[in-house]
């Protein structure tokens, strides 16, 4: 009861197995996870277990893109220095 004190207007739903599996599902499609992400976190009325879920994905997804340029852009200079060595 105290996290509907914390909480007072928040949406404490469960969310059952049935919505999991239609959230994994629109996962898998390009740019709808994107969308659907942003919507389950900042929209207000997703139940707060799948707002915080939502919000740490987002956060992976960011971390990951941070790591994937990074990776191709040593790679491009491995490349690029390697190119002009000759």
């Amino acid at each position: 009861m105290e996290n509907q004190e914390q909480y007072p207007s928040s949406n404490q739903t469960v969310v059952t197995i049935g919505d999991w599996i239609i959230t994994l599902i629109l996962m898998a499609i390009p740019l709808v996870n994107i969308i659907m992400l942003c919507i389950w976190a900042f929209g207000g009325n997703a139940p707060v277990s799948k707002a915080n879920w939502a919000k740490a994905s987002l956060i992976f997804m960011v971390i990951g893109f941070v790591l994937m340029i990074m990776m191709w852009g040593t790679i491009a200079a491995v490349f690029l220095s390697a190119a002009g060595m000759h």
